[in-house]
């Protein structure tokens, strides 16, 4: 966080969300370094399944990516932990953020499209529940935000947000932010995703290889939304469309954006199973950490104590009538208001 000299009060700048996003990456590039993602499951349980479902010119791009992967799956595997790694380092040491973000833009937009098949989102069975549109996509979406921009002109208002001081500005970040959310609320209206058992199902899923602990924890939930798919879906879809839109429309986003956290947060624990962390398998964090990033990227800072003293000052000055004087006048002595 930055401080203002006199006021001493910390903002959230770009900077803490480049650090934010630079642990992820670590945290990908340590998952990428289990054991089994050195075998055969590389391949088999992680490219492949992006496969199903996809057209065919994508099923077959992203196979022949699999069997590639097949051939050396060690050797493929440690680049992949590498480069992950290489990029959070980057991105913790400031002298090497601007690279290591373009790095992060486009390895991230490889692995969707070739990694995730491009978040499922041809398959006509995407779903956010389960980490649609895709965790590679957001990781560029906020690199994109934080990117450093050329300081020509002054520095943006304390009270904006993260995303201000980047190229696309808080109007950019809201707007990345609306198209998320609302491409969200628009894959939950899909028949496949609005079927009785599909939230269920999903859930159900999540808890596949999950520890016991996890696995009660998915499947109490799915005992839960059992036979309640269609209602959930609608009532999803229509709270997304308002967390996306909200920031536009209203001069407070911040209830928006909370609101956002915390539905993320459960789309990750219970559709997501934490990523698959726990399997041994899983290798990166899913996009429930990377929506809250970008959350926090458009938050809004609070104003320093003084700026609100002087706002403060400000409107009553505007609000109180100006001091009237009285002066006598020349022929009876009478005094007049003089302004």
């Amino acid at each position: 966080m930055t401080t203002n000299g006199d006021a001493r009060t910390p903002r959230l700048s770009a900077r803490v969300v480049q650090i934010g996003l630079g642990c992820l990456w670590l945290l990908d590039g340590l998952l990428q370094l289990q054991p089994k993602l050195f075998g055969p499951d590389f391949a088999n349980n992680v490219i492949l399944p992006s496969a199903q479902g996809q057209p065919g010119l994508l099923s077959g791009s992203v196979t022949h990516m699999a069997h590639l992967i097949s051939v050396q799956p060690a050797v493929v595997n440690a680049v992949f932990a590498s480069v992950q790694i290489l990029v959070g380092i980057g991105l913790l040491l400031r002298d090497t953020v601007k690279p290591a973000l373009a790095l992060s833009i486009g390895w991230a937009l490889g692995v969707w499209a070739f990694g995730e098949g491009f978040g499922m989102l041809f398959t006509g069975s995407a779903s956010p529940l389960t980490g649609a549109p895709g965790a590679a996509l957001l990781y560029a979406a906020v690199s994109l935000l934080v990117w450093p921009a050329a300081r020509t002109r002054a520095p943006p208002d304390r009270r904006a947000p993260a995303a201000a001081d980047g190229p696309l500005g808080a109007a950019g970040g809201r707007a990345v932010w609306a198209a998320l959310w609302v491409g969200m609320g628009l894959l939950w209206l899909l028949p496949a995703n609005r079927t009785p058992g599909s939230v269920a199902g999903a859930i159900q899923g999540a808890a596949s290889g999950e520890p016991g602990w996890l696995s009660h924890l998915e499947m109490a939930a799915s005992n839960l939304f059992a036979g309640r798919g269609s209602s959930t879906a609608v009532v999803t879809a229509a709270a997304s469309m308002v967390i996306g839109l909200g920031p536009l429309v209203t001069k407070r986003s911040w209830p928006y954006l909370v609101a956002g956290m915390a539905l993320a947060l459960d789309y990750w624990v219970f559709g997501q199973a934490f990523g698959q962390m726990f399997t041994g398998g899983g290798t990166d964090p899913s996009t429930g950490p990377l929506v809250i990033l970008l959350a926090v990227a458009l938050f809004p800072n609070a104003a320093p104590p003084g700026t609100l003293a002087a706002a403060r000052t400000a409107r009553t000055q505007e609000v109180l009538p100006l001091p009237v004087e009285w002066a006598p006048t020349p022929a009876s002595g009478t005094g007049v208001p003089v302004h």
